[in-house]
């Protein structure tokens, strides 16, 4: 299979992105306008698409582009898994050339991802330092 990377959707692109969420547990309220939203206002955006121009994987990367950057919402179709590609979306993030300065770049990931993040050097060993959230209700109660 032959894919490539993109760094803007189609709309055609961007509703295959909305489908893809809305079949995981952690995303599937995500809705077409807010999708959008969220895309305008990510620092950088890669797509992986077939030759058919169709959504096959996605990430997104917000940053300062010096010290901090945090990698989201990395997935793959559910047909297009255990083949590899999540490790070329990954590749891709890590050797992106507008995060090859930054000092910090780090992502939330269930459990049982550690091991595969941990091949590009991403660990739990993170000091003292503790996640916290504030959460704004109206996302919270949909």
């Amino acid at each position: 299979m032959t894919y490539k990377f993109v760094d803007t959707l189609t709309e055609k692109q961007i509703h295959q992105l909305v489908e893809l969420y809305q079949k995981e547990f952690w995303s599937q309220r995500r809705t077409y306008p807010d999708v959008v939203k969220m895309l305008k206002h990510s620092d950088i955006v890669l797509g992986l698409i077939d030759n058919h121009e169709q959504l096959i994987g996605f990430t997104r990367i917000l940053t300062d582009f010096v010290y901090r950057a945090t990698i989201y919402d990395v997935i793959i179709n559910s047909t297009y898994r255990n083949q590899g590609l999540g490790a070329k979306l990954m590749d891709a993030i890590v050797h992106h050339p507008k995060l090859h300065q930054v000092e910090q770049i780090a992502l939330y990931c269930l459990p049982e991802m550690m091991p595969f993040y941990q091949r590009w050097g991403f660990t739990t060993e993170v000091a003292n330092l503790n996640l916290m959230y504030r959460y704004h209700h109206s996302h919270q109660d949909k």
